[in-house]
């Protein structure tokens, strides 16, 4: 067995598969909200069937919540039979390739939480954590950045003084996981030669980025030193004005830790729309809140724009892939962003496209444009196995 540990800000993924050749889930869940009010935790059976769903009175923060997932994994399964235990790592920094979780590897780490506080420290803590539990597994850190690690450099560099870049101040983008998912899956629905074509990743969820890729390598991607660059998300702003940051800080007092909390918990869809963050909600109420219809059409305007620049950057494109809970699940996301893209021979088939068929483009359309659902999880038990293997 494979235990695939995956922390976000304020959740804990996990999932147990079987260690075959093409890794097979037999167990997932949950913890939801961490730190937040409604905190809950929910277990999903391989049929996708949700086992249970259990409300966590007793869980107040991200360690309380880090320790009765270890509890619960102890009562639910056999840790004889566990080979190896993989944790998502957002940020790597120079970390090109995933690496067996050391004591050094956690020191290097922790130097690096600047460059991502709400993600690190949370991640840091369930390795040292599980290290603690379970000191005889081996455990793997997959990192969201590793695919990146083909961008040129043109791409990678920031128009800031060079002094930063010695500090390691340049893109490295994110999703990565994610990404190496998509076009594993890509290149077995579609074949190794339009795999290995122009293609638009548009991972859109709570967290949102597109990446341009050519010759199943990244060659951009919307985010950059941190999560919080590129397209408009669920709290998190995108790209801004530098000279906001500087009136907003300047304006409203702020330090910059309260500057980071804005840019990250509280702009997006919820800063634009002063309700909610989830598109969902959004759609519901945009026809009566003109906050939320404004919120919606910026997210998509953004979108488009970055389709229509990663084009530019490839010199065309072949493939548009849509992914995540919106990319997946959105149809009507989908059609708008689209909408405007015809001049790029994109162009989209409604009833395919309300259907969410893997495949939505029109027949014979000179851009496919494909819904493939990500899987994280089982693209870090793929990397874990191939290790442990061999």
């Amino acid at each position: 067995m494979l235990l695939i540990i995956n922390g976000g800000s304020s959740s804990i993924k996990f999932a147990i598969f079987k260690q075959t050749e093409q890794p097979e889930k037999v167990l997932s869940g949950q913890i939801d909200n961490i730190g937040k009010t409604g905190i809950s935790f929910k277990t999903l059976e391989a049929s996708n069937k949700v086992a249970a769903a259990i409300p966590l009175d007793a869980v107040t923060d991200y360690s309380s919540s880090i320790h009765y997932l270890v509890k619960w994994l102890e009562n639910h399964i056999d840790f004889y039979e566990v080979t190896a235990i993989a944790h998502r790592v957002v940020h790597g920094e120079q970390h090109t390739a995933p690496a067996i979780v050391t004591d050094a590897l956690l020191a290097s780490l922790k130097q690096i939480i600047p460059y991502d506080p709400d993600h690190l420290p949370n991640e840091i803590n369930l390795m040292e954590i599980f290290r603690q539990h379970y000191p005889d597994k081996i455990h793997i850190a997959c990192f969201d950045t590793a695919f990146h690690q083909t961008i040129p450099r043109v791409a990678r560099l920031l128009p800031i003084p060079r002094r930063f870049e010695k500090q390691g101040i340049v893109r490295y983008g994110f999703h990565g996981l994610s990404y190496q998912y998509l076009m594993l899956a890509l290149e077995k629905i579609a074949g190794k030669e339009n795999a290995n074509g122009r293609v638009v990743l548009a991972h859109l969820g709570n967290g949102a980025s597109l990446a341009a890729v050519h010759q199943g390598q990244s060659m951009d991607t919307s985010m950059s030193f941190t999560p919080a660059a590129g397209i408009p998300m669920s709290s998190r702003s995108g790209d801004i004005d530098p000279g906001v940051a500087w009136y907003i800080m300047k304006s409203e007092h702020l330090s910059a830790d309260q500057f980071n909390h804005l840019i990250n918990h509280e702009s997006g869809l919820l800063g634009m729309s002063e309700t909610s963050g989830d598109i969902a909600d959004l759609l519901i109420q945009e026809s009566s809140d003109i906050r939320a219809c404004e919120a919606i059409s910026v997210f998509c305007y953004e979108v488009r724009k970055k389709i229509g620049a990663y084009a530019a950057a490839l010199g065309g494109i072949d493939t548009l892939v849509f992914s995540g809970g919106i990319g997946e699940n959105a149809p009507v996301i989908r059609q708008r962003v689209c909408e405007h893209l015809k001049f790029l021979g994109i162009e989209l088939d409604h009833q395919h496209n309300q259907e969410n068929n893997s495949l939505i483009s029109v027949d014979n359309g000179k851009v496919a444009v494909r819904v493939i659902p990500t899987d994280e999880e089982w693209m870090m038990a793929q990397i874990v196995n191939s290790m442990v293997s061999h």
